[in-house]
């Protein structure tokens, strides 16, 4: 049986999630924390009803989501261009949290 590659795409300081990534690694899941991580972004999926993070909000009927991550993005020197990038991504468990892996940066 083969394991199906997910992956996110970033652009504009939005991290777009599909539907069925959600459904594999998020599921339930309304808000997340985010942080800088040397191989991209760790996405902390947060408990319902916590204070803090940012929404996985609904992004068509479909059922894809969008975290909107500009400041995030500014604040960490991550690139906040229009062309998409997309990100393959995996399960750290022992951080409990989804790393999106090789999200550009700015140069310095």
């Amino acid at each position: 049986m083969t394991e199906t590659q997910h992956t996110i795409t970033v652009a504009k300081g939005n991290i777009y999630i599909p539907r069925d990534t959600c459904e594999a690694y998020l599921k339930g899941v309304e808000a997340a924390a985010l942080l800088p991580h040397d191989d991209g972004i760790l996405i902390y999926p947060l408990i319902p009803d916590s204070a803090g993070g940012l929404l996985l909000k609904i992004r068509n009927l479909h059922g894809d989501r969008v975290i909107h991550a500009q400041e995030f993005f500014r604040n960490n020197d991550y690139v906040e261009s229009s062309e998409e990038t997309h990100c393959s991504i995996r399960w750290i468990t022992e951080r409990a949290a989804l790393l999106v892996e090789n999200v550009p940066r700015a140069t310095e």
